[in-house]
């Protein structure tokens, strides 16, 4: 079985790093009066955790898309069309690529998630409806 090669121009590189931080920081965002640190840690060690393609892309020690803004909905602005733009990338180059996407957004979640005594509020489960959303929307 031979991999296929992918690759990736510094834009496309930085749409998925956007995507993925992206979707950690709106996590972490939506648990605002909980302890959004350690969401945004945990989560961000999920992603570092990644493999394939696109686990090299994230690891790589670069630059990551606006992820400023001065409100939640700001920063969705930015996240969830890098979201849908990532996926749609991956799934024009190797589509096994688009789904090892998904699920590392997916265990990041997860794993962001736990890291919420109690575990995670109804505001950070309709993020994560909203992330699931705009990653299937490619």
């Amino acid at each position: 079985m031979s991999a296929i090669t992918i690759t990736f121009t510094e834009q496309d590189k930085l749409t998925l790093r956007t995507a993925a931080y992206g979707a950690i920081s709106l996590l972490a965002a939506a648990d605002a009066a909980g302890s959004p640190h350690k969401i945004a840690t945990q989560g961000s060690i999920a992603l570092a955790s990644a493999t394939g393609p696109v686990g090299y892309v994230l690891a790589e020690k670069s630059k990551i898309g606006d992820l400023g803004g001065t409100s939640v909905a700001e920063l969705a602005d930015n996240v969830f069309p890098a979201l849908t733009a990532a996926t749609a990338l991956l799934e024009k180059q190797d589509p096994a690529q688009a789904d090892n996407f998904r699920g590392i957004i997916t265990i990041a979640l997860e794993t962001a998630a736990q890291a919420r005594k109690g575990g995670p509020s109804p505001t950070m489960t309709d993020m994560s409806h909203k992330i699931t959303a705009a990653l299937d929307a490619a």
